[in-house]
């Protein structure tokens, strides 16, 4: 049997419809009737360097046939889960660990932004300890992790500072409990007692000045696409004794479900909101990847799949009839 899946062509599109095998589950994993996918732009500038890899890690749907182990949810159960590879499509098989049950209350397009993102702000927080009342310099705010970053933190009780050169999404960072929002490292008010630094380049530096003695960097990313830069005897001048930590989401991925049912209870509860900026559907694909990778959405791009779709599964119809009964 086929299913309808996105792969990558190696030119502009970036990816095109292909028919592909049907995902045959290990006994572990439950086989997810993908309703809705969220697209990252580190997957689009993976797609962009030739990359031939299945994309897709976040996904939201129902579960088409649950694990034979008899772990996770039942047939039916609507799921969220996060993936090596392979979610733009109709169909995933996916380990019943590194997915979360998702209550009425959420709807599948905005469970399908929490998990890459939503991942990464809540490790990036654990790792970062106990903040509630401690500064904290955030750069990159305004994409994906820096929303979950600044409503999370803000909520646990730190007072965070936000770098964004977008003054529509500084308002928004506003909003969601940030203390102050500056357009350039420079301009942030120091000491901290945390940067969390995702751009790289010279503003890799920057932040590092502006720690407090024994401060903590997390560096989790390089947005800008240049390798990060600092002066050492600049810092020899400034904070003393800091600690860089290099933080790689994924090494966590045993905790996947535990860490997505965390962020949908948390979303259920009011406590944490997603940032969407665009749902399409899922023909879409290649013009939302386009927008994706020129900055042209704030916050998530989300695609929605369709129930029933050309070659698609009766299976597939068939679940999703049962679960709407």
């Amino acid at each position: 049997m086929s299913i309808t899946a996105f792969r990558p062509t190696g030119d502009d599109a970036l990816v095109a419809v292909t028919e592909v095998d049907a995902p045959t589950p290990r006994p572990d994993e439950a086989l997810i009737a993908v309703e809705a996918f969220s697209v990252n732009r580190g997957e689009v500038l993976l797609l962009a360097s030739g990359r031939q890899e299945p994309p897709g890690k976040d996904v939201a749907g129902r579960v088409l046939q649950a694990a034979r182990d008899g772990s996770g949810p039942a047939a039916g159960t609507r799921v969220v889960a996060h993936i090596e590879h392979g979610g733009w499509a109709e169909q995933v098989g996916v380990p019943t660990i590194r997915l979360a049950v998702l209550p009425d209350e959420v709807p599948s397009e905005v469970a399908a932004t929490l998990p890459l993102a939503g991942l990464t702000a809540l490790r990036l927080l654990r790792a970062a300890g106990g903040i509630a009342g401690r500064r904290l310099l955030l750069t990159g705010a305004s994409g994906g992790v820096g929303h979950y970053l600044v409503e999370l933190a803000a909520g646990i009780g730190a007072k965070v500072t936000a770098v964004t050169a977008t003054p529509q999404r500084g308002e928004r960072l506003l909003a969601l409990g940030a203390d102050a929002v500056v357009a350039a490292v420079e301009d942030a008010e120091g000491p901290f007692d945390v940067v969390i630094e995702s751009v790289g380049g010279d503003v890799f530096g920057q932040a590092l000045l502006k720690l407090r003695r024994d401060g903590l960097m997390l560096w989790y990313g390089q947005a800008s696409l240049e390798p990060a830069r600092a002066d050492f005897f600049a810092v020899g001048q400034g904070p003393v004794d800091v600690t860089v930590r290099s933080l790689w989401y994924w090494t966590e991925a045993d905790r996947d479900g535990e860490d997505l049912a965390t962020l949908v209870d948390l979303v259920a509860a009011g406590h944490l909101h997603p940032e969407i900026g665009e749902i399409a559907d899922w023909a879409e694909t290649p013009r939302l990847l386009a927008a994706v990778r020129e900055r042209q959405v704030r916050g998530n791009a989300v695609l929605t799949v369709p129930p029933v779709i050309s070659g698609g599964s009766p299976r597939l119809e068939q679940a999703v009839r049962a679960s709407a009964a």
